[in-house]
């Protein structure tokens, strides 16, 4: 369910985004006629992408961590609705910029908190040598501390989101690998942001975290 609201939401800023760059456009060029002719015909269809846009927003604020990111982020959506109110009951162009970009930074900054601390690519060519088990040593607890210490906890026992307890998984490292590559429930996949010797060096941790 979770996988399924965050593609609807995503799905959603991107429509809100398009109409509003074109609203703006509109505005700003001095297309009153167009501006109202678009605004007329997407008035429904805006309204039903705004209120999908905000209630799968606050399911996932209420079922992610909640980072500084986060904050800033909501704050700034929070901010931009009434500047857009403003802006189109009077016309101010600078008031619609002004919003459209506030917009564009609350995605730009969702995007930003889904990147990893440590990224394949700041390894360097002494790290990639490393064995699979010299390697687990080295970047296991630090990409668990990165990635997974805010839903499952130090010790693995947290529970935030429905995370599950690895304190008492029974998960082989294969099996964990698969999960954590994957993702499953309200758990990213992270194919596709760590190698599969990174995704190793967690799975090997985890295995630790067991009472």
């Amino acid at each position: 369910m979770f996988k399924g609201i965050l593609h609807l939401h995503v799905t959603s800023v991107i429509l809100f985004l398009i109409i509003y760059l074109i609203k703006t456009l509109l505005l700003v060029l001095n297309k009153t006629d167009k501006l109202d002719a678009f605004k007329s015909k997407t008035k429904v269809l805006e309204m039903i992408i705004s209120t999908t846009f905000l209630l799968s927003g606050v399911y996932l604020m209420f079922n992610v961590p909640i980072k500084t990111m986060l904050i800033v982020k909501i704050i700034i959506v929070l901010a931009s609705i009434p500047t857009a109110v403003v802006a189109y009951k009077k016309s101010n162009k600078i008031l619609a910029v002004i919003s459209l970009l506030m917009i564009v930074m609350a995605y730009g900054l969702a995007e930003m908190s889904k990147k990893p601390t440590v990224a394949s690519s700041k390894l360097n060519d002494a790290d990639n040598n490393l064995s699979n088990e010299e390697f687990a040593v080295k970047y296991g607890p630090e990409i668990y501390k990165s990635e997974c210490n805010q839903c499952h906890g130090e010790n693995g026992n947290l529970g935030i989101s429905g995370a599950f307890d690895l304190s008492k998984s029974t998960l082989t490292k294969e099996e964990a690998i698969q999960v954590i590559t994957m993702g499953r429930g309200n758990m990213y996949g992270y194919k596709d942001l760590y190698s599969e010797k990174q995704i190793n060096a967690v799975a090997v941790y985890i295995q630790s975290l067991r009472k």
